[in-house]
């Protein structure tokens, strides 16, 4: 028997066919190539909140959710980019993990957030 409470824990890893989405509070602080294993702080993930997950249609049309992504589903973001919202969706989800201990500290962004918080 599980734990039948609210969810509690705040980092996730998405991983799709190629990359790893690792995120915390909904929001993705780090991708990682699976193939290489390297860290890719120019994605346009980075930084930017996880709006849902994507169902598709029986006639091919994909259409977000905007309820949290599940395995076999595409995750979807919104990035903003000024003038108008772009869309970003992914590769379909293979599995949703926690995060290896010794991955969150290597979080690119992360290392950046808490340099420029404790000034």
């Amino acid at each position: 028997m599980g734990y039948a409470g609210k969810e509690r824990r705040r980092r996730f890893v998405y991983l799709t066919r190629n990359t790893e989405y690792h995120t915390q509070d909904g929001i993705c602080v780090a991708v990682r190539d699976r193939r290489t294993g390297k860290w890719s702080g120019s994605h346009p993930a980075v930084k930017r909140r996880i709006e849902g997950g994507v169902r598709t249609l029986t006639n091919g049309c994909a259409l977000p959710t905007m309820h949290p992504p599940q395995v076999g589903a595409p995750m979807y973001f919104v990035l903003a980019t000024g003038e108008e919202d772009s869309h970003l969706v992914t590769s379909r989800i293979e599995s949703i993990d926690r995060p290896e201990q010794v991955d969150a500290s290597r979080y690119p962004s992360i290392r950046a957030r808490r340099v420029s918080a404790s000034r």
